[in-house]
């Protein structure tokens, strides 16, 4: 082991003992994220279509006016996508805490990444 192999390795230790839970909760998620072969949801642009993973922060029916909508925050580490899907006011196995991953197109409300009616599949207990 070289001296810059032992530094790395301290630093990395170290940066384990000091991260809060918040961080290493992150770190995981985008370490699940990228094994599933999703796109990191800070990499993702307007007009992409992408698959990303992460768990389920929020779900929320949004009743509105002219159209019911079910919307989903899903976190992988890095930033939240915000799944939609019109019409529905309820989805089974769709609840906070559950992972999932999503595949549609990237589009942008309110400054805020949105996929509408996503393909998804509930991920197996982690």
């Amino acid at each position: 082991m070289t001296a810059d192999e032992g530094r790395g390795s301290l630093r990395r230790m170290l940066r384990r003992l000091t991260a809060s839970e918040a961080e290493i909760e992150a770190q995981q998620l985008q370490q699940e994220s990228a094994r599933c072969g999703a796109v990191p949801m800070l990499q993702c642009a307007r007009g992409q279509v992408v698959s990303v993973s992460g768990r389920l922060r929020t779900v929320v029916y949004t009743p509105r006016t002219n159209q019911p909508a079910l919307e989903a925050d899903l976190y992988d580490g890095s930033d939240v996508v915000t799944l939609v899907w019109l019409g529905r006011r309820h989805i089974a196995g769709v609840e906070p805490g559950r992972h999932l991953t999503a595949r549609g197109r990237i589009a942008v409300r309110d400054d805020r990444k949105v996929i509408y009616n996503p393909y998804y599949e509930l991920e197996g207990g982690r």
